[in-house]
């Protein structure tokens, strides 16, 4: 399930226009905006992708860290979890303060 940050309304993973506030998922959704914050964060050198315990095959299989730049997308494409993409994003910090 993905969140729409502007009208916070939940929607299946394949939805790319949010039914609410006509936003564009792939640009306005929780994972999306978490990414672009990371992203511009200097501090920041990887970003990592856990799943859930119960995930599904194709998930599993993008679970790791990857540059920030290079990171994929959240839903998965291709997650055939019975609740969805339940994966995240986590920022891997180089160092913690300045």
């Amino acid at each position: 399930m993905q969140i729409c940050s502007k009208c916070h309304t939940q929607v299946e993973d394949t939805v790319t226009i949010c039914p609410e506030c006509s936003a564009e998922l792939s640009k306005w959704s929780t994972a999306a905006v978490a990414l672009e914050k990371i992203q511009k964060n200097s501090r920041i050198m990887y970003v990592r992708i856990l799943v859930a315990n119960d995930c599904c095959p194709t998930c599993l299989e993008k679970e790791g860290a990857y540059s920030k730049n290079s990171v994929p997308a959240l839903p998965i494409e291709g997650c055939s979890g019975k609740l969805g993409c339940r994966c995240f994003y986590q920022p891997v910090l180089e160092e913690i303060y300045p």
